[in-house]
């Protein structure tokens, strides 16, 4: 995650729409709502540079601008910066739908937008990403736990055959080295591997 999330909802929005008037009346019933509104933006490519430099907690995206569109837009956004982004559209076809569930966007709410339902869009939006950011961290951590566990393995192994002892002194071994240098054992782990790989060239 490039910033923190917070679970109480978002605070800062960007709003991005071509017309003028639709995205000042949005701002207008996003301040109501008690958001703190940037933009404006006119176009995908000017939403994408606010997101870089201000850091919003959720875009809001019409989707059809001029140049980057904003599809092309909200991917790039939630790729590269982990915010999710709802779109805005007067289309309802099946292909802008299916298309947006694949960019990262985590809403989709038909012109014209009402006050109530950008209220609703964006707490299920919110919702819908705090749920992927956790699925995401625990596939993170797993990850790692995996790796990690790889590593230990490594270790243990290279103490078994460098020291000739049994498996479950060789991890005994480990555990001490980690407690006496107050280190944690994937890093004790880690320094042996290394040692090792040197040792062998």
């Amino acid at each position: 995650m490039t910033h923190d999330v917070d679970h109480d909802g978002p605070r800062r929005l960007l709003v991005a729409d071509d017309e003028h008037l639709v995205a000042m009346g949005m701002k207008n019933n996003l301040e109501e709502l008690g958001y703190e509104v940037i933009g404006p933006a006119g176009d995908g490519k000017s939403a994408l540079e606010l997101c870089k430099t201000l850091k919003p907690d959720m875009a809001l995206l019409d989707i059809q601008m001029p140049g980057l569109d904003g599809l092309s837009a909200a991917e790039q956004i939630f790729q590269d910066l982990s915010i999710p982004v709802v779109i805005f559209s007067a289309y309802s076809d099946r292909e802008y739908v299916d298309s947006s569930n694949d960019a990262g966007v985590f809403g989709y709410i038909l012109k014209p937008v009402t006050r109530d339902q950008l209220r609703v869009g964006i707490e299920v939006a919110w919702a819908r990403f705090l749920d992927s950011s956790e699925q995401l961290e625990e596939i993170e951590g797993l990850k790692e736990r995996l790796e990690d566990r790889k590593i230990i393995e490594q270790a243990k192994w290279i103490l078994v055959k460098r020291k000739s002892i049994e498996e479950p002194e060789a991890m005994k071994m480990l555990q001490k080295q980690a407690r006496n240098n107050r280190r944690s054992l994937i890093e004790v782990a880690r320094a042996v591997v290394e040692s090792d790989s040197l040792l062998s060239e």
